[in-house]
């Protein structure tokens, strides 16, 4: 149990040593859970079944601002962010709850918006919402859903399973979620300051939709069936390309190698960054909420996957002590760092 007597911030710790800290305390008290805390989903044994779970919640103006955000792609994003976690075990999500705090400003007609875009989602990803909660509060709008998926726990793909020599892979481009936020927060900017201007948002429907409606990378886990690649290692990256690798690096006691050429960077996405003079560089290694998977696999499936239009090999994993680096365009190695994204609200997340 927890030793610690003294008064420490929660600042010292940010979100994922808070996170590493607390589960050090957890132990294990029955025998049906197969892996506990720690992964991107949890594994509990069930009449002879693997049901994988997840949770994520979603608070407003920490993960999300009501000013830009439509209350039926929140809805649709919510089934996304909490879907994306048990693909990131290699499974197919089947089941969602979800649980609803909200203050009296949002009326009945606002929930059921709410509402079409997570049924949207469920029917788009096969998902059945199976139940949850409602309650009030005195302000704003708190979302937690809890995913589940079926599957063989002895066949799950863990952020522990890398090994040197593998090849680290990401899904869809990266960086593009931020951009999209960077926008709309410029626009919300304008508005305030003048509120007979309306939002610019140009031709940039891509990162928007990044931002406000992402999708969960279900299509891939199934090709990657289909191919008959099992990854060695694998997580969704919601908090930033850099902090997923660190992640990766410290479950499968491994280090990485990272290549700048290598990294998937949409064209909106680059020139928004150079319009806000943002390196794209740095969006897509530090941005967020992408739900891209990130993921290694053993040199022998590369035939296999080298053609995928929308899987790239970004780097390779090697041994551990030789520090997680990124290798620029000119072949000068720098030490990655895991800022990761901050939300609102969050000072180390």
């Amino acid at each position: 149990m927890f030793e610690n007597k003294e008064r420490t911030s929660i600042d010292q710790l940010g979100e994922f040593g808070l996170i590493k800290h607390l589960i050090s305390a957890i132990t294990l008290e029955t025998d049906n859970t197969h892996l506990g805390a720690g992964d991107d989903a949890a594994v509990i044994k069930s009449n002879g079944q693997d049901v994988f779970v997840s949770t994520d919640t979603l608070v407003e103006n920490v993960h999300f601002d009501m000013m830009y955000t439509p209350l039926k792609h929140l809805g649709f994003k919510t089934v996304v962010a909490n879907i994306s976690d048990i693909c990131a075990m290699n499974v197919i999500p089947g089941q969602l709850t979800l649980s609803l705090a909200f203050s009296s400003k949002y009326t009945l007609e606002a929930i059921e918006e709410f509402y079409a875009g997570v049924l949207l989602a469920c029917k788009r990803y096969k998902i059945d919402l199976v139940g949850g909660d409602i309650c009030t509060i005195p302000t704003g709008l708190v979302i937690t859903g809890t995913a589940m998926g079926w599957g063989d726990a002895e066949k799950a793909v863990k952020r522990s399973g890398a090994s040197a020599g593998d090849l680290l892979c990401v899904t869809g481009d990266l960086g593009g979620a931020y951009m999209g936020l960077q926008l709309l927060e410029r626009e919300k900017r304008v508005f305030l300051e003048n509120k007979e201007m309306k939002p610019d948002l140009g031709s940039h429907d891509y990162i928007v939709g990044r931002q406000l409606r992402p999708e969960a990378r279900i299509d891939v886990i199934r090709q990657l069936a289909e191919l008959n690649v099992v990854p060695t290692s694998m997580m969704d990256i919601s908090d930033g390309l850099s902090s997923e690798i660190f992640h990766l690096s410290e479950a499968s006691k491994v280090d990485f190698s990272v290549f700048e050429e290598k990294l998937p960077i949409d064209q909106d996405t680059f020139n928004m960054a150079v319009e806000f003079g943002i390196d794209p560089t740095t969006a897509a290694l530090n941005g967020g909420e992408d739900y891209e998977l990130l993921f290694t696999v053993s040199q022998a499936d590369y035939e296999k996957i080298k053609n995928h239009p929308d899987i790239t090999v970004i780097g390779h994993a090697k041994e551990s002590g030789m520090k997680n680096e990124l290798v620029s365009k000119q072949g000068n190695n720098y030490a990655l760092q895991a800022q990761g994204w901050q939300h609102k609200g969050n000072s180390d997340a």
